[in-house]
């Protein structure tokens, strides 16, 4: 009897040390929100992202916090505007002096507290700074096996993107040490070998996953692909496979690599204890043109403070636990974080948040705590403040502008040669009616619009006061000295940074 009850005590510890869920948290990189099968796309093989859909909660109306990498990625691991921690104006560069402040708290900050280990897979773009003093293994993160900073900061023209010797197509920046391959803090490969990069990010995943289960450890993972940025790759097993071309083969890399998540994830008998979140960081690069990305339905892309920029395709899982269908609740990569406190039961940091629990949403297919978007431009500032609001079904611009991201794009309000323009009133527009934005709502038609057009007048009046700009990251500037080199000390630089 006393050996039954020890053996049923021990069940419960151990049950006890498990019962916190994982977290699975899967970004593409420019993805559009046309881009995926499930989203509409006609002639992409998006496999596993389609049965995740069906098999979870697919999200009409999910936002980015900003429509270019940093700051979206600053604000989706703070559940804060970048605005706060300064992650503005534009991204961080190899030789960025600044990067997201260590006082910011980061999901995988929360999430260690609670016991997890933690791990990031892939793009970083949150700074690099003096010895690394930014990457991820000092945000939080027990691991990180990645690049730290986007693909096309540094030169690729000699490299290979496509196997067997497809060069990569355009010649990225220049003058910049080669694309560095980081294990926690130390470079492993420069230049990065892009034909072999994904299996090796897949393999480092699978392993992650495997090893914290096998632990009974609650495991945070934040896969940050490099898909679908320009410009594209992909390994000799997707490498002229799509009918998109190369785009489409990088496409069906990344969605690979979510059945390697989710296959990791059942081996591992985890599956029904895992949240599994997969968004954008922002739009589509249009400029590329059949290169850049498709944002569907949605206006402009990249760069812009259009829907196409900032308006993301997003899907949550969780067997047992979400109630497959699709939800036209508003939400955003800010409410992730105070959602993953919620479930895991970790405290929120002491500071202001713009994030919402989605717990209802996910779980109780209930209503959004959200009741507003706000969107900045690129170079947002304390002076011009907020560009447009989302509140409720309407959006309204007070500015509009175009940019070299969505160049080329049909129309011309997206180009960079549309300058910024401030509109009294401000454009207002039904995106329940209207997504693409194309019928400006009138005043003078229908007078219940003025009222809508006040409501979010006192709605982004309130907000901007209560918002502090934190220091500028990237007004730090630049210095050759700190962009990682695998040779400390040789010369000449950048030339010398390389394997021989």
């Amino acid at each position: 009897m006393l050996q039954l009850l020890l053996l049923l005590l021990t069940s419960n510890l151990g049950l006890a040390a498990t019962s916190r869920p994982g977290v699975v948290l899967i970004l593409a990189d420019d993805l559009g929100y046309g881009d995926p099968g499930c989203f509409g796309h006609p002639s992409s093989q998006t496999p596993n992202l389609d049965w995740l859909a069906a098999e979870g909660r697919r999200f009409s109306d999910f936002y980015s916090a900003a429509s270019v990498c940093s700051p979206s990625r600053a604000a989706l691991l703070t559940g804060r505007y970048p605005s706060r921690s300064g992650i503005y104006p534009g991204v961080f560069y190899p030789a960025s002096k600044g990067g997201l402040p260590l006082n910011e708290t980061t999901i995988a900050e929360l999430l260690k507290q609670q016991g997890y280990q933690t791990a990031m897979v892939g793009k970083w773009h949150l700074g690099y700074g003096l010895n690394g003093s930014y990457l991820p293994i000092h945000q939080g993160f027990d691991k990180f096996l990645g690049i730290p900073y986007s693909h096309d900061q540094g030169p690729c023209q000699n490299l290979t993107c496509f196997p067997p010797d497809t060069k990569c197509f355009g010649e990225c920046d220049q003058g910049v040490v080669l694309l560095p391959v980081f294990k926690n803090d130390k470079i492993i490969q420069q230049p990065v070998h892009f034909t072999k990069l994904t299996p090796m990010y897949d393999n480092f995943a699978r392993h992650f996953i495997l090893k914290a289960a096998k632990k009974q450890k609650p495991f945070f993972l934040y896969y940050a692909s490099h898909h679908t940025h320009y410009p594209q790759f992909a390994s000799t097993d997707f490498a002229g496979k799509s009918k998109r071309g190369p785009l489409g083969d990088a496409l069906m890399e990344f969605d690979a690599s979510v059945g390697v998540i989710l296959n990791a994830l059942r081996k591992a008998g985890v599956e029904n204890n895992t949240l599994v979140f997969f968004t954008s960081d922002n739009g589509p690069e249009l400029r590329r043109q059949i290169r850049g990305g498709n944002a569907g339905l949605l206006r402009c892309g990249k760069g812009t403070t259009y829907d196409g920029g900032m308006r993301e395709p997003a899907i949550a899982y969780w067997p047992g636990r979400i109630t497959p269908g699709v939800t036209h609740e508003l939400a955003s990569t800010l409410d992730i974080l105070p959602t993953v406190a919620s479930i895991s039961g970790a405290k929120l940091p002491q500071v202001k948040l713009d994030g919402y629990d989605m717990s209802d949403i996910l779980f109780n297919n209930g209503k959004s705590k959200r009741e507003t978007m706000f969107y900045y431009p690129v170079a947002r500032s304390k002076e011009l403040g907020v560009f447009a609001v989302r509140y409720g079904k309407y959006k309204a611009h007070y500015y509009t502008e175009g940019s070299i991201l969505s160049d080329t794009s049909p129309d011309e309000s997206c180009h960079w040669t549309a300058p910024v323009m401030r509109h009294i009133p401000p454009l207002l527009f039904d995106l329940e009616a209207d997504p693409s934005e194309n019928y400006i709502l009138s005043c003078y038609e229908l007078p219940t619009f003025a009222s809508i057009i006040e409501q979010i007048q006192n709605e982004t009046v309130k907000f901007e006061s209560g918002m502090e700009f934190g220091e500028s990251q990237m007004e730090r500037g630049l210095d050759p000295e700190l962009e990682p080199c695998i040779k400390p000390g040789c010369e000449p630089r950048p030339q010398c940074c390389q394997q021989t």
